[in-house]
């Protein structure tokens, strides 16, 4: 017997979203709300991370009643195995977004890339320095491919350290070699994880969950950090300006094309394409009066920094944009892209497009995109929307809302340029308690919560209290739905954070990009350590991601816990089948890097937590007196 689905109010707090589930379950389209009711309850095995399937003597289910897999491994072992094992998973997936621009910046040097170029000369020059490469009246390709070669060995073996260990405050680095966590190469790290988990080799939960953080590290201050700087290099640092969110800013009478997934190696050509006079002209032979683009998540974070292109939504609102029945065509690259994109779009005239080998989707229209034909490939995939206009069936076209204003683009440059050029008056504003602290509010989306709920809940409470928010990935655009993406939104703020954004003309929470771009929070965070010459778990700050659901989450999570910084989580990773592995999360972490994991699905407990461990920051740092 099928279930009752669950009264669309449960499932989102936005007017835009309930619009299109209700259109959805009235033109019989499943959504992600109706694939997780069919789901549950899920295995209370998996959920605890009790499950093995690391060898065929299994698959294994430990219990107090089973105690031991077929080869004896404990509850501690297979989930501190599966644990690790799924921090690899999200490590890989940022670092090898970084790779690509590491491949993207090569073709640039061989001459190999056409449609791309180093746009921001200074930031490449200053990253040399930083990395240890003279840059000094040396021609700016030859710095590049120093650049580019040393960036690819970070992801090797034969390094003792990641290049950006350089803007890591040596406390920190000194305690990472002390506990054996000092990140040395994002390959190396991600592959020997995979051995330490195989039957027979790392059986110490404690011990696993070391080299956990280590991978983790090595993504947040390597492969992930690469890639935002040199998606910064070839595309350009972020700036403030203004933008749109919301379904709204899908265009009736326009050709619309979304993208989405994580790299703006595809998405930085397709707006090029959907500028084109003649792809233009087209669009208005069949009809429409232009070619609109828009974003959705991180793919369209990039392009929203950067360039001010709206953003439609975020994870949970993918599928509803396409709902909307005014998508021409949607252009994936990879990573949280929903296969059942495909099947939506099918209900509709929408062309599904996806361009990365390493995510290819059944009955998708496949591009092999290429640096070297990167302009004329993307001509292709703006033609094939521009021509699916004439398919569109005006009849099932809604679109909800009306766009809503954000701020964009506070790359940590941008920051410091709207201080005067320093730090300074930032940590000033902190000493004095107008600002309490900081805390990035980063993900994801998960249908187990009601959408958007804690991401916005939480960013409310906190500006409320004087605790600045930093916001990145899919939480922009809830945080922008909600009226806090723009300097009026210090209303909503105490005194003292009204009063500093006021007069700086900024929100109380600042967009800071895709969820790669968390490296950037973290290089702030190193920054005012390194000024204050304290370690960065002595700094008033901390992390959350409420609504989180991916491994890169979790990686994320570890490697801000493993930096120093106190990280919240809205609801459990999968270890609580385990004292040790919960208890070393929540607590014992602590003791070794000076930073825990908490876990709280109220907002308002959450900011009540970060308060309280700020505030102790403050007077450990003598702030409050």
């Amino acid at each position: 017997m099928a279930k009752e689905p669950r009264p669309i109010d449960q499932l989102t707090i936005w007017d835009d979203a309930k619009a299109m589930i209700r259109k959805a379950r009235a033109e019989g389209i499943e959504t992600v709300h109706e694939r997780l009711d069919q789901q549950t309850p899920h295995c209370k095995f998996c959920e605890l991370g009790t499950t093995c399937r690391n060898c065929t003597m299994g698959p294994c289910r430990v219990s107090e009643k089973k105690p031991r897999g077929v080869c004896g491994a404990d509850a501690d072992v297979i989930v501190a195995r599966n644990f690790g094992r799924f921090v690899t998973g999200g490590a890989a997936g940022h670092s090898d977004h970084g790779r690509d621009l590491i491949e993207v910046l090569e073709a640039i040097v061989e001459g190999e890339a056409p449609d791309y170029k180093i746009t921001e000369e200074g930031k490449l020059r200053t990253i040399a320095g930083e990395i240890g490469i003279k840059e000094a009246g040396r021609d700016i390709m030859d710095v590049a491919k120093d650049v580019m070669e040393c960036f690819f060995a970070d992801f090797g073996s034969r390094k003792k350290e990641v290049s950006f260990l350089s803007r890591v405050p040596q406390k920190r680095k000194d305690l990472w070699a002390k506990l054996g966590m000092t990140p040395r190469g994002v390959d190396r790290e991600i592959a020997e994880m995979m051995h330490r988990t195989h039957m027979g080799c790392d059986n110490d939960a404690p011990n696993t969950l070391i080299h956990a953080a280590r991978t983790a590290l090595a993504d947040g201050w390597g492969g992930s950090m690469i890639g935002t700087e040199l998606s910064d290099v070839i595309f350009g640092t972020p700036k403030p300006r203004m933008s749109t969110a919301n379904l709204g800013v899908i265009k009736e009478d326009q050709v619309n094309i979304l993208v989405h997934g994580h790299n703006p190696v595809v998405s930085e050509q397709i707006l090029a394409a959907a500028r084109d006079p003649e792809l233009l002209a087209r669009a208005k032979e069949l009809g429409a009066s232009g070619i609109n683009l828009a974003g959705l998540c991180c793919t369209g974070n990039e392009l929203l920094m950067r360039q001010g292109i709206p953003m439609a939504g975020n994870h949970l609102m993918t599928e509803l944009a396409i709902i909307t029945g005014a998508v021409e065509a949607i252009v994936v690259d990879y990573q949280c892209i929903m296969p059942s994109l495909v099947q939506v779009a099918g209900c509709y005239h929408t062309k599904f497009i996806d361009t990365a080998n390493k995510a290819r989707f059944t009955g998708a229209i496949h591009f092999d995109f290429q640096p070297r034909t990167a302009m004329q490939q993307a001509k292709e995939i703006v033609s094939i929307a521009v021509e699916a206009f004439a398919e569109r069936d005006a009849g099932r076209v809604e679109i909800p809302g009306e766009p809503i204003e954000i701020m964009t683009g506070f790359s940590n440059e941008a920051v410091i340029e709207a201080l005067g050029g320093s730090l300074d008056p930032l940590i000033q504003a902190i000493v004095a308690g107008d600002i309490k602290g900081a805390v990035g509010i980063v993900g994801c989306n998960n249908p187990k919560i009601k959408h958007d709920s804690l991401n916005v809940g939480l960013a409310k409470e906190l500006i409320k209290r004087d605790i600045l928010v930093i916001a990145t990935g899919c939480v922009t655009t809830a945080a922008g739905k909600a009226g806090l993406l723009v300097p009026g939104a210090i209303e909503m703020a105490g005194p003292g954070l009204k009063k500093v954004c006021g007069s700086l003309g900024i929100p109380p929470v600042l967009h800071y990009g895709s969820c790669v771009d968390n490296s950037r929070i973290m290089q702030l965070c190193a920054a005012l350590a390194n000024t204050l010459n304290v370690d960065i778990s002595d700094l008033p700050v901390g992390a959350s991601s409420p609504e989180w659901y991916s491994e890169k989450a979790a990686a994320i999570g570890l490697y801000a816990v493993a930096s120093g910084i106190y990280t919240h989580l809205g609801h459990p990773p999968n270890i609580l089948g385990s004292e040790t592995v919960t208890n070393l999360a929540v607590s014992g972490l602590e003791d070794l890097v000076g930073a825990t994991f908490f876990i709280e699905p109220d907002p308002v407990k959450t900011a009540d937590l970060f308060e309280e461990r700020i505030n102790a920051k403050r007077k450990g740092l003598g702030l409050d007196k």
